[in-house]
């Protein structure tokens, strides 16, 4: 394999591809990616047998068609201390020659057979399409909540995505909060043959996020019984599923929303601010934000044992329910409300200071926490 490229377009791919190489493994060909130089174009495959990612990067002038393994963390830190715009590789059994202007490296290789392959995205199979502005705000108001935690609760490690009708819906939960969002997506195949719920390895969640670029661009989505594909213009990602099984979080919402009489509209940014503001007297051992509201305002009280105490106040003109006081982690509202910067006002609903209370943004998302005790 023999090619040059511009070094600024390889480096943006080795840094897309990068998330799913095997940062811990017993076969040392899944440290590297596989490259593949054909026609006018290179590909890069990351695969750590469970979470992978083919792309293709365009443009380039191969002048030997082939494939080769290559060291991923010094070919990015080549690239990244490189200041030629241009780069060659040359590779051969006993490994990889790269040139950057006058600089040279000489890195190892690998028998290219050794690296394993992984499904790729069938067009005449079942999936369906979203729009990848809708997939991205849809991620991104869903997998922070998801259990970030290295604990036995497989199932919600994950972000659930389930396809019905026109709409795909993720969910994620840590079991104190619940994010769910939906979209238009379109199917097709049988509507049977579409439907469905899928547990998607957060991994393959943030490393399909990162190639979501072009908010026009289409993304396709084949959804199968142990494992997903997600293809972009020029990426497909292939996961395997996480086995478990999920909280009904139906039911969770549909209780919370019944008993919910108190509805308080709540602007996105000074809400935000104000939440930060009084976080910033809590400390390790009080992570908690109490909350007071009240007709034409909420007021915000945070103390901790060393850092001292905060009162922060949100006039609330719009407000004139009940008095209502309620505890949160403000950490969980913080993520929540960056999530929706691009909102002007959300709906809270809930019922005391006992209760999970559901936070709304339109027809489309929910945001459930459970208060801390008092």
């Amino acid at each position: 394999m023999k090619v040059t490229c511009r070094r600024d377009g390889l480096l943006t791919a080795c840094q897309l591809v990068s998330a799913a190489v095997a940062a811990r493994t017993t076969k040392p060909v899944l440290s590297n990616v596989k490259a593949t130089a054909e026609g006018d174009g290179l590909t890069l495959v990351a695969f750590d047998t469970e979470v992978g990612i083919r792309y293709d990067l365009r443009g380039i002038e191969v002048g030997r068609d082939g494939s080769a393994i290559l060291p991923i963390a010094q070919l990015t830190q080549i690239l990244r201390e490189s200041t030629d715009d241009d780069l060659s590789l040359d590779s051969t059994d006993d490994g990889t020659k790269v040139k950057c202007g006058t600089s040279r490296f000489e890195m190892p290789g690998y028998p290219v057979e050794e690296f394993p392959d992984f499904p790729g995205f069938d067009d005449g199979g079942k999936y369906h399409e979203v729009s990848a502005g809708v997939l991205r705000a849809m991620i991104r108001r869903t997998a922070f909540a998801a259990d970030k935690k290295d604990s036995t609760r497989f199932a919600l490690s994950g972000v659930l995505w389930e396809a019905d009708g026109k709409t795909a819906r993720l969910v994620a939960t840590d079991s104190k909060r619940l994010a769910v969002c939906e979209g238009p997506a379109a199917l097709f195949g049988p509507p049977e043959a579409t439907k469905g719920s899928h547990l998607v390895p957060a991994k393959a969640i943030g490393l399909l996020e990162r190639n979501l670029t072009d908010d026009g661009e289409l993304v396709r989505v084949a959804l199968r019984p142990n494992e997903a594909l997600f293809q972009t213009d020029r990426a497909t990602i292939y996961t395997r599923l996480v086995e478990g099984r999920y909280p009904p979080y139906r039911d969770i919402i549909g209780q919370t929303r019944k008993g919910a009489g108190v509805k308080v509209p709540l602007p996105v940014g000074p809400f935000l601010s104000r939440v930060r503001q009084a976080a910033i007297m809590t400390d390790d051992e009080s992570k908690r934000v109490d909350m007071g509201f009240e007709p034409g305002r909420v007021t915000m009280q945070a103390r901790g044992a060393e850092t001292g105490s905060s009162e922060v106040e949100l006039p609330l003109p719009e407000y004139d329910g009940p008095e209502v006081k309620i505890a949160f982690d403000p950490q969980y509202l913080v993520e929540f409300l960056r999530a929706v910067e691009d909102e002007p006002t959300v709906t809270l609903e809930m019922t005391d200071g006992s209760r999970p209370a559901l936070f709304r943004c339109g027809d489309t998302y929910q945001y459930l926490v459970m208060p801390l005790a008092g």
